[in-house]
């Protein structure tokens, strides 16, 4: 059936949203909106509030709280004025960003423009959220493990459950009851392999965000704030069906949905990112309950971390620093920029939602040979790539052990 023919696309097209928000919620493109409207004859909706002034002077302000201003003078402003104007619209120049220019006017004088003035969003290391869920779930914490010598620690790679969206597997109810499945599995899973310690590798995209393109506002079914506690009270329910069994090394590292951002622009380092301070939260309440859990994250401007784990070195990477396919291209280049993982004998990266694996060469320290393993995700499917690519995968958690001889193939499962 054609878009044209169903009542609700024509609803939204004679509603008040935006071209933008039609074609994304459709699926569709802003330009086929655009034709549709004029099939029906419908007029096109303004993009912003406007509000005309004196002389041509003009200023809107758009949903997103973005606004821009056109004002005249005889000479055109320089940096400290358009400061100061921002200073008389009641808003802190400090506090916003903006664009600015000038154009001449053909009969004098010229036409400031101040573009995309827009509040900075509050720096994660400022948040304050109410954890209720996270604290609940400390208090059912398991006391110190004390695991048998089997020569075998085990790998547990958590990747993309981008908690707070949804999609065809359902909403947060539904994850929730997927990790719990899953979560039993791994439990018998340790009880099996019996691991001297434990390392649990989060690939990222713990929280699905507001900032990462598409619709959120319509699609997520938790806030920012009940995305976190959730994400909290998850990892640390990882930890403690863990640490049941052994010790307990935690790795994290930055990722796109989790990012520190407004709009497309990231803000700050990558050590503001959202779900890096949820591990910093969670830490607190491990060390307060005495569990034996210890933390690794990378340095404040570096997007991927690498640790010694029962002597294999095992490297972390979200996924979002590489096209699909090329994790191996990308490790090989970070010999040349000092970067974390090129040394590591396992390279471990997420964002793509399938598992893969390939091998890349042999480690030159210790001969062994290299290899990347692409984690499958937890999350709740993503209708626009399988629609727009064609391609999908069930959600899964990686699981693998290492030994005295390095990473071992023959145990790795997908749960």
């Amino acid at each position: 059936m054609a878009l044209l023919d169903k009542p609700e696309y024509v609803a939204d097209l004679r509603s008040e949203m935006t071209n933008v928000a039609i074609g994304e919620k459709w699926g569709t493109s802003e330009k086929s909106v655009r034709r549709a409207k004029k099939v029906l004859e419908i007029a096109p909706a303004p993009k912003t509030t406007k509000a005309a002034l004196i002389g041509g002077e003009s200023e809107d302000h758009a949903a997103d709280g973005t606004a821009n201003y056109v004002r005249f003078s005889q000479e055109p402003w320089g940096f400290d004025q358009y400061r100061e104007f921002i200073r008389s619209t009641g808003q802190d120049p400090d506090k916003v960003t903006f664009t600015w220019g000038w154009t001449s006017n053909p009969a004098g004088g010229c036409w400031n423009k101040l573009n995309n003035v827009k509040p900075i969003a509050s720096a994660p290391a400022e948040f304050t959220v109410d954890l209720p869920a996270l604290y609940a779930a400390a208090r059912n914490a398991t006391p110190k493990p004390s695991p048998a010598p089997t020569g075998r620690a085990t790998v547990v790679v958590w990747a993309d459950p981008q908690i707070g969206k949804t999609g065809r597997r359902g909403g947060t109810p539904e994850l929730i009851e997927r990790s719990n499945i899953i979560r039993e599995k791994l439990a018998a899973e340790l009880t099996k392999r019996q691991p001297e310690r434990i390392l649990i590798a989060d690939g990222g995209d713990g929280i699905e965000g507001f900032e990462s393109g598409g619709n959120p506002m319509f699609t997520n079914d938790l806030s920012l704030a009940g995305q976190l506690d959730l994400y909290g009270t998850e990892l640390f329910e990882w930890i403690n069906v863990c640490h049941k069994h052994a010790p307990v090394t935690v790795m994290g590292v930055p990722s796109n949905h989790a990012a520190w951002r407004s709009g497309k622009q990231t803000l700050g380092i990558p050590a503001d990112d959202l779900g890096l301070f949820m591990h910093k939260q969670v830490s607190k309440r491990t060390e307060d309950r005495g569990m034996d859990v210890d933390w690794v994250t990378p340095a404040p401007y570096d997007e991927s971390v690498a640790v010694e784990f029962a002597g294999t070195r095992v490297g972390l990477v979200h996924g979002n620093q590489f096209g699909a396919g090329q994790a191996i291209s990308w490790w090989e280049k970070q010999a040349f920029g000092a970067g974390a993982c090129a040394s590591a004998d396992v390279l471990i990266s997420a964002h793509y939602h399938s598992f893969g694996a390939g091998v890349a060469g042999r480690n030159p320290h210790n001969n062994r040979q290299r290899w990347w393993l692409g984690a499958p995700t937890l999350d709740n499917g993503s209708d626009w790539f399988r629609q727009t690519a064609g391609r999908d995968s069930d959600p899964g958690l990686l699981v693998f052990d290492v030994t005295a001889d390095g990473f071992d193939l023959s145990s790795l499962t997908i749960l």
